[in-house]
């Protein structure tokens, strides 16, 4: 009977189908216009000056044009951090923490994504001081990347994945 049971038991990964395109390209379609929003027009009230990610990935990959930068940022917004949620953190959400509520893998995912952004790029990548130096903009960047998993981890639900 064990057995039998193991072999029904629903995969941690998501089913490779056509569909899981779409998922992928909603999911960070809605996600990056939710940080887009909150960088560049409400950071700036908040803390003075928006969240500027291409700056970010202009100084890890030195490039002077902003626009390639920009893309770069889009294009990983969009298409790789979906993919990092569906196929790394929410796999992972399940083996270690199965009962865990929607909103705070969502949490748990825009904070994976914050460090990785502000410590592993800013910092190790770019020489910036870890985490910017916690000034305001670190944690207005938090809250950006906070927004922006719950918002992947609620689309991904929605579209039955």
């Amino acid at each position: 009977m064990t057995m039998i049971n193991e072999m029904h038991k629903p995969s941690i990964f998501p089913a490779t189908e056509p569909g899981l395109i779409r998922t992928i390209i909603a999911a960070g379609l809605a996600a990056d216009i939710s940080w887009e929003i909150w960088a560049r027009l409400v950071t700036p009230v908040l803390v003075g000056g928006p969240l500027e990610p291409a700056a970010l990935v202009q100084s890890v990959f030195g490039f002077s044009n902003l626009l390639v930068a920009e893309a770069i940022h889009a294009i990983v917004g969009v298409i790789f951090y979906p993919i990092g949620y569906l196929f790394i953190a929410r796999p992972l959400q399940r083996l270690v923490l199965p009962n865990l509520p929607l909103l705070l893998t969502g949490i748990g995912f825009g904070t994976g994504l914050w460090i990785f952004a502000l410590y592993v790029m800013a910092h190790l990548f770019a020489g910036l001081p870890p985490f910017l130096g916690f000034i305001p903009l670190t944690w207005a960047s938090l809250f950006g990347h906070i927004i922006f998993g719950v918002v992947v981890a609620y689309v991904v639900r929605a579209f039955g994945r």
